[in-house]
């Protein structure tokens, strides 16, 4: 079954080439874009159930051995990544079969986002960092040209400040890997786990770490590295923003992950203690700039990088193996990088969502500022309601998915007596719930724009009701999302258990050598 690891690359890649023959046919384009992302999902859901049942799988394409050729490698972790993709894929796909413009249809939106689930499906399965690099490149490409379609000022500025940080990111990145060639003479990352430490260069691994975490932090947008995206993310339509708020800051998530778990273990005291307190920084500026904020999207913006701070967290709170590695530290270590991957699948799927919540608002109401907004619950509740579950779930609130995400996380930490990082992740709960309580009181509560005396911003009755038109297409996958966020809370018990699973491999690098290199690890 290991060809299996070939297909979420090889299936949009394809997809993306067929629908570039289907250039004026908008309607064919649609319907294969929504075909491609099924059948993405349905790829997903098997390497997942496979990877669950057999353990990890690698393959290597070419016929060459590790570490000479290219790796293909699927832990846990990268299958649950891949499935988190594929979902969303496939719920921003439906979503804008009818928010997407005839004009940026005709620029090849559709092919542009199958070639960036390409990118970020290979991200997620490489076993090597040159490859990580390539489709790192593949999906920045992508979503540069998705981020300017259209040709607005606005998402161009925008674009201009997400490209060049991201460039920036890559040479960094690009730099720490020749360097490290030159160090280790390999670049394939179950190599490096067994190379790295064998070079005996201690301070030049701390070097190397630290230009990653640069590289990829500024990928993740933690602090102080994340001023690019509120500049950005709420100036595309809402399908763009969220397909990139829900999964691209994850994928320099899913990278500080695998190296910080894998190669970068060498000076755990020192690298993941600046992790642990990066993670702090990160949950207080995203969730302080969120407070001052009076635009939806520029809202759900900041609270990317509060979330990012809960992630980096589970990661950050290793730091207490270096003074006691013992069984019941261990065990609270595994519990927090468990936590980290269920925060991640729990906040890919609501960030999602209230992205697509903010789509459908400002379709009706042509504005996302709060003070021009309202009425939403007096006409349409059930839609309000869909509102609350992900905001209730990212700010926390039981039963729902983030509840249990959060959580997880706080008992890891004060298990390993990380009191401070435990405050702040309470005390950006709170304030999370303050900003969507805004949301709430502004968006869906507040009387409705029309019965107010100045409401020359509110678009005229007929261009209202022409919006309506297929409207049920874009509510259904924010319905759907809805109800995973409330699956994920309600069965929280199996799907923390695989996220528990994903935490052991996570903390037991060998697992995933003798999968990828097995003549390394004799």
């Amino acid at each position: 079954m290991n060809w299996l690891l070939t297909l979420p690359i090889l299936l949009p890649m394809l997809v993306a080439s067929g629908m570039m023959l289907l250039r004026r046919r908008p309607m064919a384009q649609r319907l294969v874009s929504v075909l491609g992302m099924l059948g993405l999902l349905a790829t997903a859901i098997t390497l997942l159930v496979t990877v669950y049942r057999d353990g990890v799988l690698a393959i290597q394409l070419g016929g060459y051995a590790a570490p000479y050729g290219i790796s293909l490698v699927a832990d846990l972790l990268a299958a649950i990544m891949v499935l988190l993709a594929a979902m969303k894929g496939t719920a921003v796909v439906i979503y804008s079969t009818v928010s997407i413009d005839a004009e940026r249809e005709a620029y090849g939106y559709h092919p542009l986002l199958h070639v960036l689930l390409m990118g970020v499906c290979g991200a997620f399965l490489t076993g090597d960092l040159f490859n990580l690099y390539v489709f790192f490149e593949v999906l920045l490409m992508s979503s540069f040209v998705l981020l300017t379609l259209g040709g607005e000022r606005g998402q161009v500025e925008g674009a201009i400040k997400y490209v060049t940080l991201n460039l920036i990111s890559s040479a960094l990145f690009l730099a720490g890997a020749g360097i490290l060639y030159g160090v280790t003479g390999t670049l394939n990352m179950a190599d490096l786990a067994i190379k790295l430490p064998a070079a005996g260069q201690p301070q030049v691994a701390n070097m190397l770490a630290m230009i990653f975490l640069l590289a990829f932090g500024i990928k993740a947008a933690i602090f102080p590295l994340f001023f690019w995206l509120p500049a950005s993310y709420h100036t595309a339509p809402a399908a763009i923003s969220a397909i990139f708020a829900g999964l691209l800051t994850k994928v320099g998530v899913y990278a500080l992950l695998r190296v910080f778990t894998l190669v970068f273990v060498h000076d755990i005291g020192f690298t993941h203690g600046l992790i642990l307190m990066l993670a702090g920084f990160t949950m207080v500026t995203g969730v302080l700039g969120a407070a001052v904020q009076s635009e939806f999207r520029r809202i759900l913006s900041f609270h990317i990088i509060s979330q990012i701070g809960y992630m980096l967290m589970g990661l950050g709170l290793m730091v207490v193996l270096a003074w006691s590695d013992t069984e019941a530290t261990r065990a609270a270590v595994t519990m927090g990088l468990g936590a980290t991957v269920f925060y991640i699948a729990h906040h890919i799927v609501v960030k999602t969502n209230l992205f697509l919540v903010s789509g459908v608002v400002e379709r009706l109401q042509g504005t996302g500022r709060l003070d021009s907004l309202g009425g939403f619950y007096a006409s349409r509740p059930v839609f309000s309601l869909l509102f609350l579950v992900p905001a209730l779930s990212l700010a926390g609130i039981p039963p729902l998915s983030g509840f249990w995400a959060k959580l997880a996380l706080v008992q890891a930490g004060l298990r390993l007596e990380q009191y401070g990082i435990v405050a702040i992740a309470l005390a950006v709960g709170v304030l999370t719930l303050f900003s969507m309580t805004k949301i709430w009181a502004a968006v869906f509560w507040a009387p409705d724009p029309a019965e107010r005396p100045a409401s020359e911003e509110r678009p005229a009755s007929e261009e209202r009701l022409s919006k309506e038109k297929g409207l049920a297409m874009m509510i259904g996958p924010i319905a759907g999302l809805a109800g995973i966020t409330l699956l994920i809370g309600l069965a929280a018990g199996p799907i923390f258990e695989v996220a528990m699973q994903s935490g052991v491999q996570l903390l037991n690098p060998q697992i995933y050598i003798d999968a990828v290199h097995p003549v390394v690890s004799e």
